[in-house]
């Protein structure tokens, strides 16, 4: 598993667990699998851990090859196949390439194939902010997926657009909770007959969905909410919907239930992870799930004391997930491939197939949507001093040692899009001008490159207050962790030597003496130690310790993973400003927030 704080532990589960097999080399698995394809691919022995195979060829036509593969003689065994969290990760990994080549591999050598996807496929790179998730369905349609649920960030571009999505599915989306006022969206569950198997996929989104993508998707114009995912303090109304769920798909006849969820393994989860839903229900045979980037492969018990296998398979196509049904020993393995190398499968192996043919379009498609201009503005919008220049006359950075309108920008749309007392992010995090004019879709991704997760947080006034102390600790001089801030003014004196200690990480252990940040306002009122405050920002910043900050640990989160920073700037840009910058930003230095004495 992907190691973290956050997670379970088996002993927290208190239950009894054995391990499954490791994971499998990706790199044998999948040689293999190409192998037995026979499609077009080339092996190049320099990238990972090829080296035993190099320059190994097995030529077939990519257009014929996957028609060849399904009319194979059928051996009478079933091979699922289960994707999570792709995070529109489709060149990544595996790619949707290598999936295909997976597929068709299992197809040559006799096996039916079935394959499901555990959510949030949709959200999570350029191609998805940019078509909505429109380019992301279409490459599923391509890849014959054949049954979905939502994760908590297919809801990312609002319901209407999700529900829309759905429509343009050639696959069903299922889902046992997913509800609105009571009534469910979609059919708790599908049969699927593969091989004269009948398998049912029981459908389960975390509750969590609420708060971990945008919490208004769910309201009413009054502000009610009116979508809901079963939530309530016990995680019994989930429990219930599953065990429902089972039930009647074996009473319709499934001879095998999967569960396929997107609840996640960390303790922030409960009381709806998978382990709380495993030990409190019975006739489920195997649960695959998502939500978690993890790829623990885990035996538990359920209620009953039977054992249930349960399987994730990470994110961004970096594994592929495999359940392989015996037709006469029933379900005999659970496991996943896995691509542990920098470089994709398909441009590693040369892979050659129709859906790496539609992935390319589909970028290519993306290349000139970047281009599309969105918005103008009135004003530029910088990281640079207007007036201040280097020996050679290049501008010189000011977002990382003091307050710009591009600084100030980013975070009140932070701060206005997630409803926040105060918004933060690092200078750092800025990387490039709107200038004044047209903008496009790729200009504003240019200002947020990295991809970072919003998230919202429930911090006390001294925690902010450390936080910006440490943010200031190299004024004038540059720092990577300078705060722009929305919601709160604050002054800065470069008089006062930092009393900034930090470890041999670079992580802050605590602050000594006389602070050199002063007079901070709250709107029009100092700031309280004691008191509250949500705050919107980066992950990076407010969870994972990002540029040393220590401030925030222990604060309680409210919406993680909330949506990425370049797609809610593109949508308050395009959406709330409706696709104009005014002049209330105009002087480059801001609008005085951050006053540095000297």
């Amino acid at each position: 598993m992907t190691g973290g704080s956050g997670f379970l532990t088996r002993s927290d589960r208190g239950i009894e667990m054995t391990t499954l097999r490791k994971i499998i080399s990706g790199t044998v698995a999948i040689v293999m699998a190409i192998g037995l394809a026979g499609c077009s691919i080339t092996v190049n022995g320099t990238t990972g851990n090829h080296n035993d195979a190099e320059n190994h060829t097995l030529e077939n036509d990519k257009s014929t090859a996957s028609e060849q593969d399904r009319n194979a003689p059928k051996n009478g065994d079933v091979i699922i196949l289960y994707t999570s969290d792709v995070h529109c990760g489709i060149d990544q990994g595996f790619g949707y390439a290598g999936l295909k080549q997976v597929r068709d591999a299992y197809e040559a050598k006799g096996y039916t194939t079935l394959l499901v996807d555990d959510g949030d496929s949709i959200q999570g790179e350029s191609i998805g902010t940019i078509t909505k998730g429109e380019a992301i369905i279409d490459l599923m349609n391509d890849l014959h997926y054949d049954v979905a649920i939502p994760g908590d960030h297919e809801f990312d571009y609002g319901l209407d657009a999700f529900l829309d999505l759905t429509k343009r599915a050639e696959f069903p989306y299922i889902s046992c909770n997913f509800n609105r006022e009571g009534e469910l969206l979609f059919d708790p569950y599908v049969i699927k007959e593969a091989a004269g198997i009948k398998i049912a996929f029981v459908g389960v989104t975390t509750p969590k969905t609420l708060v971990c993508s945008t919490p208004d998707h769910f309201k009413n114009e009054e502000g009610d909410f009116i979508y809901g995912f079963l939530q309530d303090d016990t995680g019994e109304a989930v429990y219930d919907a599953v065990q429902k769920a089972v039930d009647d798909a074996r009473a319709e006849g499934a001879e095998y239930v999967y569960v396929i969820g997107h609840v996640g393994l960390e303790a922030d989860c409960k009381p709806w992870t998978y382990a709380d839903i495993i030990e409190n229900t019975n006739g489920i045979d195997v649960f695959l799930d998502g939500h978690s980037h993890d790829t623990e492969q885990i035996v538990m018990k359920n209620k009953d004391g039977e054992e249930v296998a349960r399987s994730a398979v990470g994110t961004k196509m970096n594994c592929i997930g495999y359940s392989h049904i015996s037709k006469d020993d029933g379900i005999v393995e659970t496991d996943i491939l896995s691509w542990p190398n920098k470089i994709s499968a398909p441009e590693s192996l040369d892979i050659e197939n129709d859906i790496k043919d539609r992935v390319d379009e589909a970028l290519d498609e993306l290349d000139g949507k970047l281009s599309e201009v969105v918005a103008t503005s009135d004003v530029d919008l910088t990281i640079n001093d207007p007036k201040e220049k280097d020996a050679s006359g290049n501008p010189i950075r000011m977002i990382r040692r003091g307050e710009t309108n591009l600084g100030d920008f980013t975070t009140d749309a932070f701060r206005e899009m997630l409803d926040t007392d105060i918004a933060v992010i690092n200078g750092g995090g800025i990387r490039k001008d709107l200038v004044r004019g047209d903008i496009t879709y790729g200009d504003i991704i240019d200002v947020f490159p990295f991809g970072n997760m919003m998230c919202v947080i429930k911090a006390t006034g001294q925690q902010i207050l450390d936080a910006l102390e440490w943010g200031a600790r190299a004024v004038p001089g540059e720092e990577g962790g300078f705060l722009q801030v929305s919601g709160l003014t604050y002054e800065i004196d470069v008089n006062i030597p930092s009393g900034c200690m930090s470890d041999e990480n670079g992580m802050c252990t605590g602050i000594e003496g006389e602070r050199r940040v002063k007079n901070v306002m709250v709107g029009s009122e100092p700031i309280d130690p004691d008191r509250y405050y949500t705050v919107a920002g980066i992950d990076y910043n407010l969870l994972k310790n990002g540029d040393g900050f220590t401030a925030f640990e222990g604060a309680e989160v409210i919406a993680d993973r909330a949506m990425v920073d370049n797609q809610l700037l593109i949508e308050y840009i395009t959406g709330r400003l409706g696709g104009k910058i005014s002049d209330d930003y105009s002087d480059p230095y801001g609008q005085g927030r951050i006053t540095i004495t000297e």
